[in-house]
């Protein structure tokens, strides 16, 4: 199964996953997202090259719930209508991009570890280490003409301006390739992660005591997993402000503290207990 956007990345996607498997094991599935009045006619682009590989060809169409940050909903749309097991069209570029954009954002270890960590569970990646020159390339080997989506140039977004802008300009200072360097930080940040995560699994998350005896930094991976298990934040990452708030109770510092969105934490006899906006206090 591989999600087939009509992009260069995409399509040699699907030609690659033909030559690996042979077309009666593939089958493309576009996603409509309906942002575009061109939308539909980009299907036909991915069914007219998917017919000529002889790879079955599947569109569905998704409604976009309105909100902030387009490019979240967009994604989280796509992917509850995609195969759990589904290959997708990453590359080199994108893991690049996105662990800098994780970067300016403050996320991390974690943010460094991009896409080796943060994906939906069983999605595939088989052509991350293709760089986006060569997908273009293989296009135009093929004869294809892959969808340009005007949505790749909109500098509204912030992943267009680190594409066209940013890495560029780093990359002109650095003189060298800093998208590969980039990428090549994710694994070994990614396995970092992994280590701090079983080693902060061993420490009781409500246990005051524990937390104020482990390493500050396996206290923090500790407590910042226990609030996205409790829910606090609706499952999302907790920023660094709200993870050293709970660690200051959690030390002692202060007896209790605001989180996030009506959740509180306060620490009773050493040990630790969340209040949610509409739940009753959680010990873990």
């Amino acid at each position: 199964m591989v999600a087939v956007s009509g992009g260069a990345d995409s399509l040699a996607l699907m030609a690659l996953a033909v030559a690996v498997r042979s077309s009666s094991m593939v089958t493309a599935i576009h996603v409509d997202h309906g942002l575009r009045v061109e939308s539909g006619d980009e299907a036909g682009v991915v069914e007219r090259y998917a017919r000529m590989l002889g790879v079955e060809f599947r569109s569905v169409k998704v409604s976009i719930v309105p909100g902030a940050n387009l490019e979240a909903r967009a994604r989280t749309a796509r992917y509850s209508v995609l195969p759990p097991d589904v290959c997708t069209g990453h590359t080199t570029d994108d893991l690049g991009e996105t662990v800098l954009l994780n970067l300016i954002r403050g996320a991390g270890v974690d943010g460094l570890a991009a896409f080796a960590r943060h994906r939906p569970a069983g999605v595939q990646r088989p052509i991350l280490n293709l760089r986006r020159t060569e997908t273009v390339q293989l296009c135009a080997q093929l004869g294809w003409e892959p969808v340009n989506d005007p949505m790749n140039l909109d500098r509204r977004f912030q992943r267009v301006r680190m594409r066209t802008e940013v890495l560029p300009l780093l990359d002109e200072v650095a003189h060298r390739d800093v998208t590969a360097v980039l990428a090549r930080q994710a694994p070994l940040a990614a396995e970092e992660a992994d280590l701090l995560d079983s080693l902060a699994a061993a420490i009781d998350a409500t246990d005051a005591r524990a937390l104020t005896a482990a390493p500050r930094a396996l206290a923090r991976r500790c407590l910042r997993a226990w609030l996205v298990r409790s829910g606090v934040g609706d499952g999302h990452p907790m920023d660094g402000a709200c993870v050293e708030r709970a660690l200051t109770v959690a030390t002692g510092a202060a007896v209790s503290c605001d989180l996030v969105a009506g959740w509180s934490l306060r620490r009773t006899q050493k040990r630790l207990r969340l209040d949610g906006p509409s739940s009753s206090p959680q010990t873990g």
